[in-house]
This record gives C-alpha cells, structure tokens and sequence, in this order.
C-alpha cells in the first residue's frame, strides 16, 4: 500500500509521517499532483491558517485535484475543516466536500480558546470501530464543525461538535491521530484498512 501525504504550509506533516513509520507504511509526503494521484490512500494534514492554505492549495492546483480523488481521503485537524464548504477563520471558502460551515469557538471563563487537550469521543459510528467509544484523543483547534449528516464521532468542548466525519471515500477527524497513543493508532489503521 503506497501512502501520499499533502504537502503544504502545515505544521503537523512530520508527526503525521513518524506516524505512518510506526506502522511499517510505505508513504511520499509530496505536492505533486502525479504522486497524489496514483497513490492509494491519501492523507490530508493540517495545523496552521485556512486562508493562507487554501491560497496554497490553489497556487498549487490541489484545491480542484483533492475534491476529484476517488481513493480513499483523510482530512485531519484543518485538513478535515478545509474539506467544509466554508470557514469562519478569516471568511474563507473552504473545498465543499462536506456541505457544512467551519465555526469558531467562543471562549469562555469555563472554557479557554483554543481546545487544547484530550477529549472521549462518542457516538462513534461508521468507519469508526466501536471498541474507541469513550477512548481520549488529543485535540487542538480554535474552530470546530457542527454535528452533521456526514458526523461519525462527536464529543463537547463549549458545544457539542464533529470529532469525525465521512462522505463516499473523504474521511476526516478534528483530533490528532498522530498524537493520539494507542487509540489514534487504531484510528489509522481503520482509516488504512478500511474500503470505499
């Protein structure tokens, strides 16, 4: 199994990478439109900006490749918010892959911005296994996506929101995997094993 990881202005590229390591898979971290193609599966990182990143993706001519893959996609963190229609950092039109809004949390004395720390996800469903109901994963983000017909995994920080989503061969998690332990361990390996 050949692995592309999106190259971009992202800050998680090379956790997500060790990740990948860990588990004895062959991948290319690569912005080239050829090796993204060919690959497998196709994992979309992302800690950073969404304007400044869909600015790249476009320069790039990603924006209009990613939406047309049809192998199997993982959005996580940012990349899981770009593939929503929009988001509210900086007002940015986002991919729309998931016809949902990207919203910002609003802090409060009970509950700092950004969401930063470990959450149990619930309602798990879908390429989700059931045995990580209730299981931590690590989380950091100041937006978050609303519950949703593509929803796989929710959990609350403020509101209630998506922890996970899916539609037809796009998969996305809010969290971590990569820094997840054992549980995200297990999330990549749903996400690698798993079949459109």
């Amino acid at each position: 199994m050949n692995i592309a990881v999106i190259q971009y202005n992202a800050g998680n590229i090379r956790s997500v990478a060790f990740a990948l390591e860990r588990l004895g898979v062959n991948y290319i971290v690569t912005d080239q439109p050829e090796e993204i193609l060919k690959a497998d599966k196709v994992i979309f990182p992302g800690v950073g900006e969404a304007r400044s990143t869909m600015s790249y993706l476009k320069e790039k001519k990603l924006d209009q490749l990613i939406i047309a893959l049809r192998q199997p996609v993982l959005g996580i963190c940012l990349g899981m918010q770009l593939l929503c229609r929009h988001s509210e950092e900086n007002n940015t039109p986002c991919l729309g892959v998931f016809d949902v809004s990207v919203k910002k949390f609003v802090s409060t004395p009970q509950s700092k911005v950004p969401h930063m720390g470990w959450n149990a996800l619930t309602n798990v469903g879908d390429w989700l296994a059931s045995s990580i109901t209730e299981k931590q994963v690590y989380f950091v983000h100041s937006y978050y996506v609303p519950i949703n017909p593509f929803t796989t995994a929710t959990t609350i920080y403020t509101v209630p929101f998506s922890a996970a989503l899916r539609k037809n061969n796009f998969y996305g998690v809010q969290f971590h995997p990569e820094k997840s332990a054992e549980t995200g361990e297990m999330i990549l390996k749903n996400f690698l094993h798993s079949s459109l």
